[in-house]
């Protein structure tokens, strides 16, 4: 089971966000996130707030959608009533859990919902996370034809014994046929890896890397797996059935990624993730990185709109029994302040290649640059031209990049 929500004051039944929240909203691009918390099976290293069948009590999948597009209609008159402009979706963004475990046309339903609701910009990229095995070449063309730009698949790793690791159930042998499906459907594709996995060794994650580069997608993320307190993963560890992850391994994988995906044509964008072009970063996350506004929809879902930021009940049944009481499904909330706003500015600007304008920072932020370049954590031609950007000895140490920048703010 997932982690514990946040702790914050109690998010009023009404939903309406306080005027701070839409201040200058129409500078920022608003995205819309829909959570999908079911799984076929709980993967052993996952501790997002996802439930297999068993685990739903009171609810089930079958009625998942009408929920979302119950709260959308919520969203728009909570936003209406507190003031913000009205913004189309730049981008749209079906993650979970596994969204591909709804039929196609559910996930369709909810998206025109979207549309009805907010209106969905002109070229706006929407997206769905997948598993390899939870599509077929029909479902791809389905979405596509319902709206859908792009799809994300987990393929983790190429190599089976990788895979048995992590608990994944989808053959290697099938991304290949996910892809050429997608690609036929007029998708754009993004493959997900996971480095670092208990028993993979370097040459195992070149298989996954050459793997991937010979689907040619259009964009790749390569996570290193996070052993998460709870899960079956980390109790596997602490008794001592499998090893922790190395962290110089792990070093040794991220490097081999970055030359192999570059020597491809991939550039990096975000610490973890790379695209073909510019065009095909992931606008969504780019959302989130730059502080835009989006709407979280789903059980445990957050969102975020000029510095307030809430989150919904965890439990899908406690999710549906406050939406059907015609009360916000949102039971905590934060308005940051100007301190926990920079904080969270300097480290999401920090890791995207777009990087942070040195004059932005506080003075003492700016007074640690020097040192920075001396280590060889920033670049020091950009640097010295006014903008931050990690070098890739930067990207692996980014956390420490940033509490260098903030600790003599």
């Amino acid at each position: 089971m997932a982690g514990a929500l946040p702790l914050a004051d109690p998010a009023p039944a009404d939903g309406l966000l306080p005027a701070v929240a839409t201040t200058a909203a129409m500078g920022r691009a608003f995205g819309v996130y829909v959570h999908v918390p079911f799984c076929r099976v709980r993967c052993g290293y996952c501790d997002f707030n996802t439930y297999t069948a068993g685990e739903l009590r009171g609810t089930s999948q079958a009625r998942y959608a009408d929920q979302a597009i119950a709260e959308l209609r919520f969203a728009r008159g909570v936003l209406a009533a507190s003031g913000a402009p009205d913004r189309q979706a730049d981008t749209v963004f079906f993650g979970g859990g596994t969204p591909t475990l709804l039929p196609a046309a559910d996930l369709v339903r909810m998206l025109d919902a979207i549309r009805d609701e907010f209106g969905i910009a002109d070229g706006a990229e929407v997206t769905t996370e997948a598993n390899p095995d939870s599509v077929d070449a029909d479902d791809l063309r389905r979405l596509a034809d319902g709206g859908f730009t792009r799809v994300s698949f987990g393929m983790q790793s190429a190599v089976p014994h990788v895979l048995a690791a992590l608990d994944r159930t989808h053959d290697p042998a099938r991304v290949p046929m996910v892809v050429r499906w997608a690609r036929e459907a007029g998708l754009d594709v993004s493959l997900d890896l996971i480095y670092g996995t208990p028993g993979e060794s370097l040459d195992d994650w070149r298989r996954s890397l050459e793997a991937v580069i010979a689907e040619r997608p259009d964009h790749v993320s390569a996570y290193a797996l996070i052993v998460e307190d709870g899960t079956k993963l980390a109790r596997q560890i602490r008794r001592g059935e499998l090893a922790a992850p190395d962290d110089d391994l792990s070093a040794d994988m991220y490097e081999l990624a970055d030359d192999l995906l570059a020597a491809a044509g991939y550039g990096w964008y975000e610490v973890s993730n790379w695209a073909t072009d510019a065009a095909h970063r992931s606008r969504h996350n780019l959302g989130y990185w730059r502080g835009d506004d989006w709407w979280g929809v789903g059980p445990g879902a957050h969102s975020h709109v000029g510095g307030v930021r809430w989150w919904n009940a965890k439990h899908p049944s406690a999710y549906a029994d406050r939406l059907a009481a015609g009360v916000s499904p949102a039971v905590g909330r934060e308005t940051l302040d100007g301190a926990a706003r920079e904080t969270e500015r300097v480290l999401l600007a920090t890791r995207i290649r777009d990087g942070i304008e040195v004059g932005s920072l506080h003075a003492g932020g700016r007074h640690a640059v020097a040192g920075l370049i001396a280590d060889g954590l920033v670049d020091a031609r950009t640097a010295l031209a006014g903008r931050l950007t990690l070098t890739r000895r930067g990207r692996l140490l980014a956390d420490a990049v940033v509490r260098r920048l903030l600790a003599a703010s």
